[in-house]
């Protein structure tokens, strides 16, 4: 696979996920922008911009900003071949019937506003352009509902209904539109709130990150509104 000249934008980027991502298309030869909420979290997680790799904070909640982004991409490399939505959050431990307008509104929010926002932003020109891929991160658990974890499935299963929804609309326009289905992923934070787990049994940011860019490369070409599960090889 080879991203050369290639433009590819990477919401969440800051976080453990966003950030195993953004070095897997760096070493393929792709051009970055990388978004996340503060321009500080970038910097930590990648140091300072260069030639190839650019930083656009932003509050996805808000439209314009997801504008920004796309406008900012656009002044800087000229194009948008991919857009990985990666900014997403976890909140479990109510019941269905206790859920608070709190948590509920963080968790649709976080994983799908942003992304449709984000949508909104970069399709347009991926269409003008003659194409592009688009890459959503659902939850392995969101293909059924889970106890006391309802407000996160149901945001996340929007998402798969999103991803397949939008393949069915940008098929024809050379868009490809999938997302995958990862189960506890192995970061610093999963480890302290579950230390007694094993996080051997969990996935690897590496592996995942693989697996996103593989359905954003050319490879992926006839793969369209896939919902791709990855789980650990343990």
């Amino acid at each position: 696979m080879s991203f050369g000249n290639r433009t590819v934008i990477v919401t969440g980027a800051a976080g453990n996920l966003g950030g195993a991502v953004a070095r897997v298309f760096a070493d393929l030869g792709a051009n970055l922008v990388l978004v996340d909420l503060k321009r500080e979290g970038l910097e930590r997680a990648f140091g300072s911009e260069n030639d190839q790799r650019s930083f656009a904070p932003a509050n996805l909640l808000e439209m314009t900003a997801a504008t920004g982004v796309a406008q900012a991409a656009l002044a800087r490399f000229g194009r948008i071949d991919v857009l990985c939505n990666i900014a997403g959050g976890f909140r479990m431990g109510e019941k269905v019937h206790e859920t608070s307008d709190e948590n509920w509104n963080f968790l649709f929010d976080i994983n799908t506003r942003t992304l449709l926002h984000a949508v909104r932003a970069v399709v347009p020109h991926m269409v003008a352009a003659g194409g592009g891929k688009i890459v959503n991160v659902g939850a392995f658990a969101a293909q059924k509902g889970v106890a006391q974890m309802g407000a996160y499935t149901a945001s996340k299963g929007t998402v798969i209904r999103m991803t397949e929804a939008m393949a069915g609309e940008l098929r024809e326009k050379n868009i490809n539109v999938n997302c995958v289905l990862p189960t506890i992923i192995d970061t610093p934070e999963n480890r302290a709130a579950m230390p007694k787990a094993n996080p051997a049994k969990w996935v690897a940011p590496a592996d995942l990150a693989n697996v996103i860019v593989f359905l954003a490369s050319d490879g992926a070409r006839a793969v369209h509104g896939a919902a791709v599960p990855v789980t650990s090889l343990s």
